[in-house]
């Protein structure tokens, strides 16, 4: 029997943004389910999720993919963490998410995330001139040459690890800010959309160390005049895809423009240092919904608009933002007593 390497991968309790960590079992293999994989103790101690001498925390495994980085039969395990009695611990945010998946399993809710990052060796963002600044921004949003692009290498060696792991990984693009990259996950359903998420940032550590670099999830990583990094969150249900789902978007921003305090807790850490009203955001004091308005809380895409179904882009989460907790909240804000009138679409809403 032939011996595989499975690599548990887990949130930790550090605040207010959940950090990664893992650690590796070695299992007679091959692993065929997630049921054949065993649940593993950790030190929550080391971890901010226990105290030394109550310090047992327990890695349950929920999904797993191909290790496209060790290849062979070796696995990427994503897992929920528990207390030693079983119960679910206090940082176990996929837990909520699962219940509320299946409280509302009949809106088939889809979410497409994308996740911004930006890339430092040092203290500088990668190809920005030490002890100062590259040119303004403008050419690099998409941009193709050695002056106007920096990491390529690494992001384009991350796609192809996603892609081998078998991750819904839809597209990649430079950012408007030198040395920040963004990725797509998506659309998939909530919990496979966060296990994913989850996975593919692992990966993206994993395959900075290997070029000596970090990548950061900070919404704000550079101060002044730079775009920030946010996680902008596509969002439908079905009868949002169907036939005047307009109409349901539209009654599901207003829905949300009642809750904005509530989801801005759960977007992300700092995400007030982005969310100014520049750079393509809405003030974090302001919702606003519209289409085609990357200025907006809620973008409602053109093709939507001119399709009459289709789907929302919430703006608000930020880089760093937990995919478990956005996409609950989602759910439960939208998908709280479904009742729909026809309403017209506005050009620009405020609320």
């Amino acid at each position: 029997m032939s011996k595989i390497k499975a690599e548990y991968i887990w949130m930790d309790g550090h605040m207010p943004t959940q950090k990664l960590r893992s650690k590796t079992k070695v299992l007679n293999g091959p692993i065929d389910s997630i049921s054949d994989l065993p649940i593993w103790g950790f030190d929550g101690s080391s971890t901010n999720q226990a105290v030394g001498n109550d310090s047992d925390c327990m890695l349950n495994p929920v999904y797993m993919v191909p290790d496209s980085i060790r290849g062979g039969d070796d696995i990427l395990v994503m897992c929920e963490v528990m207390n030693p009695d079983g119960s679910v611990h206090a940082s176990n945010t996929r837990a909520h998410l699962r219940h509320v998946s299946e409280k509302f399993s009949k809106e088939e809710s889809w979410f497409g995330i994308e996740q911004e990052y930006t890339l430092f060796e040092g203290r500088n963002p990668l190809g920005w001139p030490e002890g100062g600044y590259p040119a303004p921004q403008g050419p690099f949003y998409c941009g193709v040459g050695a002056d106007e692009v920096f990491g390529r290498e690494i992001v384009e060696d991350h796609m192809q690890l996603c892609l081998d792991a078998g991750l819904e990984l839809s597209g990649i693009n430079a950012e408007v800010m030198p040395g920040q990259w963004e990725y797509q996950i998506g659309p998939l359903g909530p919990l496979e959309a966060s296990d994913q998420m989850w996975i593919s940032r692992w990966l993206l550590y994993r395959i900075s160390e290997e070029y000596g670099v970090s990548a950061t999830l900070h919404p704000k990583p550079v101060k002044g005049d730079w775009n920030g990094a946010g996680a902008h969150t596509n969002f439908s249900t079905k009868s949002m895809r169907e036939a005047g789902g307009i109409d349901v978007i539209n009654a599901a921003c207003e829905k949300l423009s009642k809750k904005h305090d509530e989801h801005i807790e759960v977007y992300g850490a700092h995400n007030d240092e982005r969310l100014t009203g520049l750079h393509e955001t809405c003030s974090i004091k302001e919702f606003r919904y519209g289409v085609s308005d990357r200025g907006a809380s809620i973008r409602i895409p053109m093709q939507t608009s001119n399709d009459g179904f289709g789907y929302l882009e919430d703006r608000r989460p930020s880089a760093n933002m937990d995919p478990y907790k956005v996409c609950a909240i989602l759910i439960e804000t939208t998908c709280n007593s479904v009742s729909y009138t026809h309403l017209t679409l506005p050009t620009n809403r405020e609320v």
